[in-house]
């Protein structure tokens, strides 16, 4: 779940409470409306997933929020003011959108897309310029190599990242996300979850955050909302609690096999041991004859090269090291890594894939540690072992 350790954190949450109250959307036509008198609150500065199978009408209830679809009955407050009250494009530049593929503007650079709220806003060329590099610099893109590319020559997980960029750039209490990260493959996807991870833990938004993945939503929401037919809420709470009491079986049917094990989503690498000296962690200009030396007088075969701004670049063998003049040119690229924010199922993930130790990083990519296999099964004994004695007891 998103860090909520500290109830104190939403006094400085920059979010927007919302609230829903007997939300009703009927299409003209249909017999059962697409969504039947939806209540619920939103608080300020949290996650809140709306989960449900395709067709639920999860997508519709979020959409409402913007007014991309108008509410038949009920009302909708952000921040206490009646939605309904305000010029629809107006409230839409106050809240953020980020959907599947980014929906970025072809024709537009990076710079361009993300521009686009502060521009309509009226914002000065400096004060929409420092923007962008902020905004760039936030979710992971270098400005001087990104700022000018077109979508076209991105991939998708960081046309992802100018969609959540563009999103965030006016500085929006509210962002709403349509499964942003559906369409990515599943390394990309847990890396984007933790970079909203991170940068939740700065911004303080209220996010609405739409998907069918339950474990998505284990992972990303501080609440969640289980959604059944019309968008009824059959259970809305935290993570936890719906993991370990499903309020029926539907709701049980939704979290699937295997509960105690999803407890790995609870649990982060920030949670647990991960060791910073594992592994020897070297930079580019570091001599190969001093490494290798290092290496055997360690009794170790593998190395990990690092950038000039500490972020893991590649595994290197000791028996490489012989024959190379530079660390630039030899070694595998580190093929899956996990941040601090990520969860023990990624972590346990990473190491598979790794074929050995998984990379560590903190809040801006760089490397912090790595995390091993018997970390992550001795946790998945201890809550195993909690779980058959909360059964036992029950």
């Amino acid at each position: 779940m998103a860090d909520s350790a500290n109830d104190s954190a939403n006094d400085s949450a920059t979010g927007a409470e919302i609230q829903l109250t007997n939300v009703t959307k009927r299409y003209p036509g249909s017999r059962e409306p697409a969504v039947s008198d939806v209540t619920l609150t939103i608080p300020a500065g949290k996650i809140v997933i709306l989960v449900g199978p395709s067709g639920c009408g999860k997508t519709t209830t979020m959409r409402m929020i913007n007014r991309l679809i108008e509410p038949s009955s009920g009302t909708i407050t952000v921040g206490g003011e009646d939605t309904r009250k305000l010029n629809p494009d107006e409230l839409r530049r106050r809240i953020g959108y980020a959907i599947q593929q980014a929906g970025l503007f072809p024709h537009f650079t990076v710079a361009q897309n993300i521009a686009v709220v502060p521009g309509l806003l009226g914002w000065d060329r400096k004060r929409v310029g420092d923007r962008v590099d902020e905004m760039m610099d936030l979710v992971g893109l270098d400005p001087a190599q990104f700022r000018h590319r077109y979508p076209r020559q991105l991939s998708g997980g960081q046309q992802q990242r100018v969609g959540v960029a563009r999103a965030l750039a006016a500085d929006p209490p509210v962002l709403l996300m349509d499964e942003p990260f559906g369409a990515v493959d599943p390394i990309t996807r847990g890396n984007l979850q933790d970079e909203l991870l991170r940068l939740q833990t700065e911004l303080r938004k209220t996010i609405v955050f739409v998907t069918h993945d339950f474990d998505e939503a284990v992972k990303l929401g501080d609440k969640i909302a289980v959604l059944g037919d019309r968008s009824a809420v059959l259970q809305y709470d935290t993570p936890e609690t719906i993991l370990a009491n499903p309020a029926d079986d539907t709701v049980a049917g939704f979290v699937g096999a295997g509960a105690s094990l999803k407890q790995l989503t609870l649990l982060r690498v920030r949670d647990v041991d991960y060791s910073d000296t594992a592994v020897t962690a070297v930079g580019e200009q570091e001599s190969p004859a001093e490494l290798r030396g290092r290496m055997t007088a360690e009794g170790r075969t593998w190395a990990l090269v690092l950038d000039a701004r500490r972020r893991p670049l590649r595994w290197v063998h000791v028996r490489d090291l012989a024959t190379t003049a530079s660390l630039a040119t030899v070694g595998r690229p580190v093929g899956d890594s996990v941040s601090t924010q990520s969860t023990l199922q990624d972590a346990l993930e990473a190491i598979l894939v790794e074929g050995g130790n998984a990379v560590v990083t903190g809040s801006r990519g760089e490397y912090v540690g790595t995390i091993d296999i018997t970390t992550v099964t001795d946790t998945i004994a201890h809550i195993r072992e909690e779980h058959d004695m909360g059964s036992a007891t029950s």
